[in-house]
């Protein structure tokens, strides 16, 4: 690992590739992500002194990155859809459609595996926009029955992404990005666990 005090061309040499290649996954435009490469390192440049601990240098500099990448997202005044239907349901992402997509397969498929009864109540409730109270009408739920219903729901969906993958978020709690944990076969990659 490189360490602060080996400067800017230290940091340079570690980060310019693979930082590049994280951008341009998200980017995909190789122009647009050999600017966004220059504004981290300036911003690196502009700020190394407020960096307090070395051993968070990584962090650091991809957080960078990933503001960065929001920051360019934002100012190209991307639309953003509302969800609408279960292939829709994603987090709406800055990092662009395919995360959205492959997330949303990946819910989509775990809502297929929740408890009929938890099942019907997220369908019922974020696909055909059934109120909570309509919903305990439908069901025969007391209000807090179905409120209750519908909040185990969303918790059972939760556990279940976050038990296959570890997610990146923005600044406003968006997904900017998701990896399979390690060792765990992954429902949303459909990544064979790693030896």
């Amino acid at each position: 690992m490189v360490r602060v005090t080996a400067g800017i061309n230290g940091i340079w040499e570690e980060f310019a590739g693979p930082l590049k290649k994280f951008i341009l996954k998200r980017v995909s435009n190789e122009y647009d992500a050999e600017d966004i490469l220059q504004d981290v390192f300036c911003k690196i440049c502009s700020n190394i002194d407020e960096l307090k601990d070395e051993g968070k240098l990584r962090a650091w500099v991809y957080q960078l990155a990933r503001n960065a990448i929001i920051d360019y997202y934002r100012s190209r005044k991307f639309p953003v859809q509302l969800l609408e239907s279960p292939e829709n349901l994603a987090v709406q992402s800055l990092a662009g459609e395919d995360i959205v997509r492959e997330v949303a397969q990946c819910l989509k498929s775990m809502i297929n595996h929740l408890p009929e009864k938890y099942r019907q109540a997220i369908i019922l409730t974020e696909f055909e926009g059934l109120s909570q109270k309509e919903l305990s009408a439908r069901l025969g739920l007391s209000f807090s029955g179905a409120k209750s219903r519908v909040q185990r729901a969303r918790k059972k969906l939760k556990e279940m992404l976050l038990d296959c993958c570890r997610f990146e978020f923005d600044h406003l709690g968006d997904i900017c990005d998701y990896y399979p944990k390690e060792n765990i076969y992954c429902n949303c990659t459909g990544n064979p666990p790693r030896d």
